[in-house]
């Protein structure tokens, strides 16, 4: 009796160490360095599991024991993630429990997509159509179409999205994108009204979304912004016409070929301001937020005009006569 007890006892010593080293191997298993080479994208597709993964993981090389990895499932399924639709980049350096770490974050792959200051709703939309991995859901759709989607049928698009640079990731849409960029403008255009000024020719936060899109499609100066929204205030007071050359480039849409004649001026479109009194009826680009505040704060003083000197600033003056010889020295003699 005594030696069946011994036998049961050495047994269980055995058993007890072959567990033992069994669960260390399989730990081991899971520390081992995965068999990339390089930094490497790996996309875990919609609808994909974590066994599915851990297969593609295996079939393509990137682990060697992938019974390590599904035994997780039943060991330690507390461990095991919940996989996130998207790219990751995979590293040399790391581990296979750092591999399936990774695909429990929110460390996917992004990319940027920047919106400049003074672009129009065609150029983001042409931006977004072209972005590499952005799923496009409103290519083909009308501008109204694209509003109505966003929840703001009847909406003119122009000059409600905030030029900024965003990430996304593979999956995203650029219905997102335009969600996000909407929602911006509109939290940040409230902020700038909040802190308007008292004194203003605008009555509206929309009126001081149109006139900051004159002011960002006239100078990228950050010193002159003010200063043209104190000359387009005194203008509109003045009852004189603002006659800023962007609002004629804007009605002329794409017959626009980088000049503008004596017959475009006079042209009667609906943005034409050398045509039409006080502002155009909306915003003819996406405005930041630094014209925003100038349309909001406008520069006291006493000038009327101003013209471009060709290196990105502009000359101001008081009287016509001033402003006559500016021209002849900025842009006849040029």
């Amino acid at each position: 009796m005594l030696r069946v007890v011994k036998i049961l006892l050495v047994l269980a010593v055995l058993g007890g160490a072959a567990l033992f080293g069994g669960y260390h191997y399989w730990q081991s298993r899971l520390d081992a360095p995965i068999a990339v080479a390089e930094p490497t994208l790996f996309e875990v597709s919609e609808g994909a599991g974590y066994n599915r993964v851990v297969a593609d993981f295996a079939a393509q090389g990137i682990i060697q024991d992938e019974w390590a990895f599904r035994l997780l499932t039943r060991l330690e399924p507390d461990n095991v993630p919940s996989l996130r639709v998207g790219e990751y980049m995979l590293e040399p350096d790391m581990t296979g429990r750092e591999l399936i770490e990774l695909l429990g974050s929110d460390r996917v792959v992004t990319y940027p997509l920047t919106i400049p200051e003074g672009w129009t709703f065609a150029q983001m939309r042409e931006l977004l159509d072209n972005a590499p991995k952005l799923e496009n859901r409103t290519s083909g759709l009308s501008d109204e179409e694209v509003m109505s989607l966003l929840g703001h049928e009847g909406r003119h698009p122009e000059g409600w999205f905030f030029p900024d640079t965003y990430r996304y990731h593979k999956g995203v849409s650029d219905v997102e994108i335009l969600e996000q960029a909407l929602a911006r403008m509109e939290r940040i255009l409230d902020e700038v009204w909040a802190e308007r000024s008292d004194d203003l020719t605008i009555d509206s936060p929309y009126e001081a979304l149109i006139m900051a899109s004159l002011i960002e499609r006239e100078t990228g100066a950050s010193g002159e912004r003010r200063e043209i929204a104190g000359v387009f205030k005194r203008r509109m007071e003045q009852g004189m016409r603002l006659q800023t050359d962007p609002t004629v480039i804007y009605g002329m849409g794409q017959r626009y070929d980088g000049r503008i004649t004596r017959a475009d001026l006079r042209e009667a479109t609906a943005y034409n301001t050398y045509v039409i009194d006080g502002m155009p009826p909306t915003p003819i680009a996406m405005p930041g937020r630094a014209s925003l505040e100038a349309a909001v704060d406008p520069l006291p003083g006493d000038t009327l005009y101003f013209v471009s000197r060709g290196d990105g600033t502009h000359h101001f003056s008081r009287t016509l006569r001033e402003h006559n010889n500016a021209v002849n020295r900025y842009i006849r003699n040029r």
